[in-house]
């Protein structure tokens, strides 16, 4: 069936479109930049000019003026170090934000021309890429979220495609055959993937480290599989052309020469990564018949991609009127927005005040599946998930239907055993926008994901990681499923909020947090064992907003002040009760969030650290504490690894326990 982006194609005999001044238009630019940087890799660029040209010369839809248009192609330059084509073709189309001098200032501090293109800061980059293989995952995202917005939306709305440039690194990257074995299963007929197939890395020939052969991985994965040669302008517009008609998503290998029409160094690894020089453009302008100076393209071949553009701004013109006929409308912008229902607050404060009246003594992880009942009536703009651990993780709430091939109306996707893909398509899904997407693994497994986890944070996306799961509490299974040192990573990443809550009602309002967080990825760290609700008075205010605050104020003075986060809150409660039967008066501090704690006033900090000294309890490591404890502080944690056992005898074992918060109390005062 044609849709309604490809009907607005104008039949276009291949002869009218001057492909070879296009494709050397974005070679001489790449390389020019590149020289005028001392800095760069031309050699994807030029390789992979002709395939550039004839895909967007023909078949991707997107409008430069307006960047943000929703139902646009989502163009993914997955081999990010080439990114001077990605600058040059959006220079040519007519980005508002590319000029010359952006691209003579490549890779130059303060210029949109980084090195590796960064979403938000550059239009037209639809997501950060750079680590390999991250780029076809993200993109395996939007394609699914495509589909998803079309089962909700129909074709009038949601209707357009996903391209991807892969070079040899992307399909060496592990992560790559998690996204192509997902993208094959579910069938994601809209994703083509063009892979540079040049045999060129950084070391020399790709034969020095690989000898598979791609085709087969990829059609054994449920993809349909073409080759072409990545110069054959013909060849290339003929297999694009059959991607589009597939039932599956598409592998077009691309057959190319790095650096092609370098004299001396196309087809070498010293192309890849370092300027060709002067003596070398000369030869390459002279090979390519490109007798412009740097930086300088005839009006002819500004009228051929200005074309395109327009081609875009039609098609967006042309949906914007079905849009505004449309009785799905309002709905379709707000999903698009992202913005939660009015009464959606209003909600989980009528839930905030049952649990406090009810006071259960639940898992966190068990309490945040209770949020999510709550939560996921309240809105459908959550998408939930999880790495093959759906009833450990408890992310799936009553009516989620999942996800499966060519089904795509479900808001539940299971991801398999792939936490890194995960990781990777969820930030497609919000990058792609018109869902929250949420998934779940083990905390400890929070290393598989973490490419995909620093891209949410550095990319600034509301992407919810529930990682349950969350100490030595997980008892049994051992030292290899129990996280020690993960918090500390997770809490050293910029922009990144980790809310470890003690309680169920701190676990909804860590829920809240999170959702309303647009600009910022959320961590869930999540318990197995049960915890008692110490918030039994209900309030209005989300606590855990300000990152800490005192649970428990001291009944006279405050002689010490025990600190703690997630199920050792408890812990500290009950040595407080410990250590008044020793005349010692404590006051509990509940640290769910250290991000938000010190977003806080320096007054408000300082009174609810107070001056007495300190004790933190967490059954994790140690690093980070000190910031909290001062000098003369004490930590009750984790100085190595778990162990395998129940849950309370290794408290008792690694010394985490009510008592060691006395002796540690008496260390540091003269107790009674």
């Amino acid at each position: 069936m044609t849709s309604h982006s490809e009907a607005l194609r104008p039949p276009q005999d291949p002869a009218d479109i001057p492909h070879d001044d296009m494709a050397n238009a974005l070679r001489a630019l790449a390389m020019d930049a590149v020289e005028k940087a001392k800095s760069g890799h031309p050699g994807m660029p030029m390789g992979m000019a002709d395939v550039t040209t004839a895909l967007f010369s023909r078949f991707v839809t997107l409008d430069p003026s307006r960047p943000d248009w929703p139902d646009r192609d989502r163009f993914i330059l997955s081999a990010g170090h080439g990114s001077m084509l990605l600058y040059a073709l959006n220079h040519l189309l007519g980005y508002a934000d590319m000029g010359t001098e952006q691209l003579k200032s490549f890779r130059q501090l303060g210029a949109v021309t980084a090195g590796h293109p960064e979403h938000g800061h550059t239009l037209g980059v639809e997501t950060t890429t750079g680590p390999l293989g991250q780029g076809l995952t993200t993109a395996v995202g939007m394609a699914l979220a495509e589909r998803m917005l079309n089962a909700r939306f129909g074709d009038d709305l949601v209707d357009h495609r996903t391209w991807v440039i892969a070079g040899d690194g992307c399909l060496m990257e592990g992560i790559s055959h998690e996204a192509i074995d997902l993208a094959g299963h579910l069938k994601l007929a809209k994703l083509t993937v063009l892979w540079d197939d040049n045999g060129i890395s950084i070391d020399g020939s790709t034969a020095l480290s690989t000898s598979t052969d791609q085709l087969a991985r990829f059609a054994a994965s449920g993809w349909k599989v073409l080759r072409v040669d990545g110069h054959a302008h013909h060849a290339l517009i003929d297999a694009i052309a059959e991607a589009r008609t597939s039932d599956r998503p598409v592998l077009i290998a691309c057959r190319t020469t790095i650096g092609y029409g370098a004299p001396t160094k196309a087809g070498t690894e010293a192309v890849h990564g370092a300027p060709l020089g002067a003596t070398e453009i000369e030869g390459a302008r002279a090979a390519l018949g490109w007798n412009y100076p740097p930086f300088e393209v005839p009006e002819s071949v500004r009228a051929s991609f200005a074309a395109i553009a327009r081609r875009g701004r039609e098609a967006r013109e042309a949906w914007e009127k079905r849009l505004s006929a449309s009785g799905r409308r309002a709905d379709f912008e707000a999903a698009m927005e992202g913005d939660l229902p009015a009464d959606f607050d209003e909600k989980l404060a009528a839930y905030k005040r049952e649990l406090s009246q009810t006071a259960p003594k639940v898992a966190t992880r068990k309490a945040s599946e209770m949020a999510l009942g709550v939560i996921n009536r309240a809105t459908d703009l959550t998408i939930g998930g999880s790495a093959d651990l759906t009833h450990s993780n408890l992310t799936v709430t009553k009516g989620m239907e999942s996800v499966t091939p060519g089904n795509y109306a479900g808001r539940y996707i299971h991801y398999g055993i792939r936490e890194h893909a995960m990781a990777a398509v969820m930030n497609g899904l919000a990058l792609h926008r018109g869902s929250i997407p949420y998934g779940g693994t083990f905390m400890v497994f929070s290393d598989y994901a973490r490419g995909g986890m620093r891209l949410s944070a550095l990319m600034g996306q509301r992407v919810v990681y529930v990682l349950t799961h969350d100490s030595i509490g997980l008892g049994e299974d051992g030292p290899t499923h129990q996280p020690i040192e993960h918090l500390a990573m997770l809490r050293a990443t910029p922009n990144l909020y980790v809310f470890r809550p003690a309680d169920a009602v701190e676990t909804l309002e860590a829920w809240q947090l999170a959702l309303h967080a647009e600009g910022t990825p959320s961590v869930l760290a999540l318990s197995r064992q049960n915890l008692p609700t110490f918030r039994t008075e209900h309030s209005e205010e989300n606590l855990v907003g300000y990152g800490a605050y005192v649970a428990r104020k001291p009944r006279r003075r405050r002689d010490v002040t025990l600190l703690a986060t997630g199920s050792e809150v408890e812990i500290a409660f009950k040595g407080a009760d410990l250590l008044a039967e020793r005349g010692v008066d404590a006051a509990v501090v509940s640290m769910p969030c250290w991000e938000l704690f010190e977003r806080q006033s320096h007054e408000y900090r300082r009174a609810v650290l107070g001056t007495a000294p300190r004790v933190a309890i967490e059954a994790a490591a140690r690093l980070g504490w000190d910031r909290w404890i001062g000098e003369r502080g004490r930590f009750i944690g984790m100085e190595g690894f778990g162990a395998s056992g129940p849950a309370a005898d290794l408290y008792r074992h690694f010394n985490i326990t009510p008592e060691a918060v006395v002796d540690a109390t008496c260390d540091l005062l003269t107790c009674a």
